[in-house]
């Protein structure tokens, strides 16, 4: 039997369609993953996003990303049914490697320890408002 490795999924489907039929694909996306034996850890739906180009005519796409475990052999085949489904306009599958988790920890780690730069930019229009 083959271990579990770590996946992140990024699919944009496309924008044009209504919510209904985009919440179905997305559904659709899970559905597969889990079905071929994968384990969803994470979905992190960013919504509708205006494309840098037109992709089949499209110039919107609803984005999400998605990681899980799965075995090695059923990227194949999630792969495979991603790419018939007319839908989705692109998907991206990769590997999360064991130093790609570690940068990830850390990136974690310093921008808790920084702060964002909203989180700074916020103090600092409030003192000019109270002037």
């Amino acid at each position: 039997m083959n271990k579990l490795k770590q996946y992140e999924c990024t699919v944009i489907i496309d924008g044009g369609l209504q919510d209904d039929a985009i919440a179905s694909t997305m559904e659709l996306v899970k559905s597969t993953i889990t079905g071929k034996g994968g384990v969803i850890n994470n979905v992190l739906e960013v919504g509708r996003r205006k494309m840098a180009y037109l992709i089949r005519k499209s110039a919107t796409g609803y984005y999400a990303h998605i990681e899980f475990d799965a075995e090695p052999s059923v990227i194949a085949e999630v792969e495979r049914v991603f790419r018939y489904e007319e839908a989705i306009l692109r998907f991206l599958i990769i590997q999360l490697s064991s130093p790609l988790l570690e940068m990830r920890k850390r990136v974690e780690k310093y921008s808790v320890m920084l702060g964002s730069p909203e989180d700074q930019v916020e103090p600092e229009a409030d003192a000019s408002a109270k002037s």
